[in-house]
């Protein structure tokens, strides 16, 4: 979900909608400081991607570690971030998009195989089984 927090600063031109995506396997901080009157500061998360507005002098300064330690690990001039000849509306939808994508794609592979890690093949064989054994009649039992 886009979320801004911070509004730009008034009488800004040149601003863009802009995405980073965190590549790491840790936590990162994405900083904003170089524009005045105006702070911008995310967590991103492993493989999460943050889709944001910011004035196309800006630069993204990336703080990567520990919460207590982070270090400034990389600084990305927001001109490089930039989402060509796209709205927040366009770039949201395009997420959202690309996350149903990946849903319906983990539901076909999580409905072919079953959870249990028993091939289909063999579960077929275990169903058939079941089925003989609730249709011999029980010992002493009559229908």
């Amino acid at each position: 979900m886009f979320q801004s927090l911070d509004a730009l600063p008034d009488g800004e031109r040149g601003f863009a909608v802009l995405s980073y995506i965190n590549a790491t396997s840790s936590i990162q901080i994405a900083r904003i400081t170089n524009i005045s009157n105006w702070y911008f500061e995310r967590v991103v998360f492993p493989g999460q991607r943050l889709i944001f507005e910011a004035p196309l002098e800006a630069k993204l300064e990336i703080h990567t570690g520990m919460m207590a330690s982070a270090i400034l690990s990389d600084t990305i001039p927001c001109t490089r971030l930039r989402i060509e000849n796209q709205t927040v509306d366009q770039a949201q939808q395009q997420r959202d998009l690309q996350q149903l994508e990946y849903r319906n794609e983990l539901s076909a592979v999580e409905a072919q195989d079953p959870p249990s890690g028993i091939p289909p093949h063999l579960i077929k064989d275990l169903e058939l089984e079941a089925k003989d054994i609730n249709e011999k009649p029980i010992m002493g039992r009559t229908s």
